[in-house]
């Protein structure tokens, strides 16, 4: 019991900035260019409980797949939709891939100022990991994930979102269970590759 909660308290900083971030990334871009339904929805914060779905968080934590709310985005008030909500799209897992790297620069300044205390090492490990997998994840080419955006940028022709999500989640049920690696490697590869480039 000690050791979950232990656990929970090195995961759980992590997975609420991982998704605050994220999401509000998303609004952030969007307001940039000229969309404010999530500025009107109050999603322009990081407050995580604005931002977290409760059945998302405990599939996390239960299945290791888990999702937040998704920020409210309006394509008809861009005036390139198909470009703007790609890079709206991107703003999300960028957001996450940055703050892997900060965590890894805090992380190095502490180590420098001879401050790696006992746990340390542990949380910024689970606090970058968690960030370059919610980025990776996302980038996946499956809809409804930030990665489909980038398809339908330059994909003509690409199919609507109700045509393909079902095969979707047959999709990622397969490989949950039988290829994990498929996801796992590239988190690995990116996260390795981050850490090298700070440290």
């Amino acid at each position: 019991m000690l050791g979950t909660i232990i656990n929970l308290l090195y995961f759980l900083p992590g997975i609420l900035w991982a998704m605050s971030i994220h999401e509000f990334s998303h609004g952030y871009v969007a307001y940039k260019l000229g969309d404010p339904t999530a500025a009107r929805a109050g999603r322009l914060t990081l407050d995580p409980l604005k931002h977290i779905d409760p059945f998302g968080l405990i599939a996390l934590f239960i299945v290791h797949i888990g999702w937040a709310k998704p920020v409210p985005v309006n394509p008809s008030y861009f005036r390139n939709p198909k470009r703007d909500m790609m890079l709206v799209a991107l703003a999300g897992p960028a957001s996450n891939f940055a703050s892997a790297i900060a965590g890894f620069i805090i992380w190095k300044l502490l180590i420098d100022l001879n401050l790696n205390f006992v746990g340390l090492r542990q949380f910024m490990l689970s606090f970058t990991y968690i960030n370059v997998a919610f980025g990776t994840f996302n980038l996946l080419p499956l809809p409804p994930l930030d990665g489909w955006r980038i398809v339908e940028f330059f994909w003509k022709d690409s199919p609507r979102l109700e045509q393909v999500l079902p095969f979707t989640i047959i999709l990622l049920i397969t490989i949950f269970f039988w290829a994990p690696y498929v996801i796992t490697t590239p988190i690995e590869i990116i996260h390795n590759f981050l850490y090298r480039l700070v440290f």
